[in-house]
C-alpha cells in the first residue's frame, strides 16, 4: 500500500467577507481529498489576510448603503446576492444574506485568525467566520460576537475577547496584507504552494488537483 507523503503547505490568501473565498474553501477541501487519497500528497492549510476594503471605517458601514454606493441600484445587489447564493448551494452551503445588516471592517477577523492559527485550529475558526457571516448574518465588527465566534471554531473565549480588545496582531496582519498586494495579488481568493501563488479564483476542485500536482511536481524536481 502506497505511503501519503507529506508534501507542504498550501497558502490561501482571503478575507472573511468574501463569498468566493468561501465557496473556494469547498472546492479545495474537495481538492485535497483527491490529492491525499488518489496520489498520496498530504497539504497542510494556512490562511493569510487581505482585506478587500481596507479604508472601511473600523465600526464597518450599513450594507445596504453600502452596496448601493459601490453597485448603483439595490436591484444589482440583490441579483448579485441572488448568483452567489446559488453558487454557494452547489457545493452545500446555504447562504442568507438577507440576514446581514453589516459591511464590516475585517482588520479584528484577521487577527483572530491569526491566534487561531498559533493555537491549532486555524480552519475551525475560519469555517466558523465565514459561518457566522455568510449563514448567520453575523456581525463580524463586534468583539463579543467574534470572541464567540472564535470560541465556537475552537478558541477560548475570554482570550479571544482579551486579543479583539487590544492591539495584539494588527501590525502583523497590516504587514501580511501589504506582502500579498506586493506580491501582485488584487484579488481573493489567492492559493499559493511553498510560498509560489499559483492562482486566483474559486476554481473548482480538479483544476487545483491538477495546479497543485503540477507546481509540486515543478519544486520536487528543483529540490533534487
Amino acid at each position: 500500500m502506497a505511503t501519503v507523503a507529506a508534501a507542504g503547505r498550501v497558502d490561501v490568501i482571503s478575507d472573511v467577507i468574501c463569498p468566493w473565498c468561501y465557496i473556494g474553501k469547498r472546492h479545495l477541501e474537495r481538492a485535497l481529498e483527491i490529492l491525499e487519497n488518489d496520489h498520496k500528497l498530504r497539504f497542510t492549510v494556512a490562511w493569510h489576510p487581505f482585506q478587500l476594503n481596507p479604508d472601511m471605517p473600523v465600526e464597518g458601514a450599513d450594507r445596504a448603503q453600502y452596496r448601493l454606493a459601490k453597485f448603483g441600484s439595490a436591484e444589482r445587489s440583490r441579483q448579485m446576492d441572488e448568483r452567489i447564493t446559488e453558487v454557494a448551494a452547489g457545493v452545500g452551503i446555504q447562504f442568507h444574506l438577507d440576514k446581514l445588516t453589516r459591511t464590516p471592517n475585517t482588520l479584528k477577523a484577521h487577527r483572530l485568525i491569526r491566534l487561531a492559527g498559533q493555537k491549532g485550529v486555524q480552519d475551525g475558526v475560519v469555517e466558523a467566520l465565514f459561518d457566522g457571516y455568510f449563514c448567520n448574518g453575523a456581525d463580524l465588527g463586534d468583539d463579543k460576537v467574534l470572541a464567540d465566534i472564535g470560541h465556537r471554531g475552537g478558541l477560548d473565549y475570554d482570550a479571544a475577547l482579551t486579543l479583539l480588545q487590544s492591539d495584539e496582531g494588527q501590525r502583523e496582519v497590516f504587514t501580511a496584507d501589504q506582502m500579498a498586494r506586493n506580491c501582485g495579488i488584487q484579488g481573493v481568493p489567492s492559493f499559493a504552494l511553498q510560498g509560489h501563488v499559483l492562482f486566483s479564483g474559486a476554481v473548482p476542485a480538479e483544476e487545483m488537483v491538477a495546479s497543485f500536482r503540477h507546481a509540486w511536481d515543478l519544486l520536487k524536481d528543483k529540490a533534487a
